[in-house]
């Protein structure tokens, strides 16, 4: 129990300090040098960058210290320190990954961008932590005002991305949006998982034994369900599993063979945690 638990622990720490690396790329090598400030507190860097010309590591690090001191008054030190670590190393991965133009096209920059930028935040949501900054005021909102997190995030990061209208224009303001909707869609995806599976319920009346065989012997992860038909009130089985999308056809061929009249129910299913399917 003891090394699982330090398994665990060494690949939430690369984890962690992969999602906060691919953030610290995401700006470095397409928000930055284009001049785009997508949210947050890297977005609030860029804007600094581009009027002042100060580091954006130096901005993104002041950032997130005053809002840590925030989350040490209005969300007490439980909080304060499970933001902590992530608000102080990110402006220092951004300084030490280098920074340059990728791609001359804004477009690519941004949906690049975007998606890097998704893909790092749920890398941290995976581990349960997070990159601080303008997560912290949405906190401070919900817990004395009852205000959705999510809305006061989204409202923070609108303002920021209506500044880009004052520092580059209305291109930089739509490219910024724009960027948001791609970091959404990411996010989405990287959180429920690329690879989605099938889950298979199956009944039959007539070849119940025979078809258990067939999934026992082929698939691994059958469940079987006592169950009653709901018109005849008669108890019944049902057999469940969950396949990969390239193994849904042969199975269904399978099924038909064996029972052309089977009752067949699919759900596509996001996640899939434990056994055969780890993670």
């Amino acid at each position: 129990m003891t090394k699982n638990i330090k398994k665990k622990s060494w690949m939430r720490s690369v984890i962690f300090l992969a999602g906060l690396e691919i953030i610290a790329i995401s700006i470095n090598f397409f928000y930055g040098p284009i001049n785009i400030a997508a949210g947050g507190s890297t977005g609030i860097s860029i804007l600094v960058d581009a009027v002042w010309g100060i580091n954006r590591s130096i901005t993104v690090l002041v950032v997130n210290i005053l809002m840590l001191i925030l989350a040490a008054i209005f969300l007490g030190k439980k909080t304060t320190k499970n933001v902590a670590l992530g608000s102080l190393l990110l402006p220092i991965l951004m300084e030490v990954t280098p920074s340059f133009k990728i791609t001359s096209n804004q477009l690519v920059a941004v949906i690049y961008g975007g998606a890097l930028m998704g893909l790092g935040v749920s890398l941290l949501y995976r581990v349960n932590a997070s990159s601080g900054g303008t997560t912290i005021p949405p906190m401070i909102l919900k817990k004395y005002f009852y205000i959705n997190p999510a809305v006061g995030l989204l409202g923070i990061d609108m303002i920021i991305i209506f500044l880009n209208i004052f520092v580059d224009g209305w291109n930089a303001f739509l490219l910024a949006a724009l960027s948001q909707v791609v970091t959404a869609v990411t996010m989405n995806y990287a959180e429920a998982g690329f690879d989605r599976k099938y889950q298979v319920r199956i009944m039959s009346n007539t070849h119940f034994d025979e078809l258990k065989a067939m999934l026992l012997d082929n698939y691994n992860g059958l469940t079987i369900y006592d169950v009653v038909g709901g018109y005849s009130d008669d108890d019944k089985k049902q057999l469940l599993l969950v396949v990969d999308t390239r193994e849904y056809g042969p199975l269904i061929s399978k099924i038909h063979e064996i029972d052309p009249e089977a009752f067949i129910i699919t759900d596509t299913v996001a996640r899939v945690h434990g056994g055969q399917w780890g993670l």
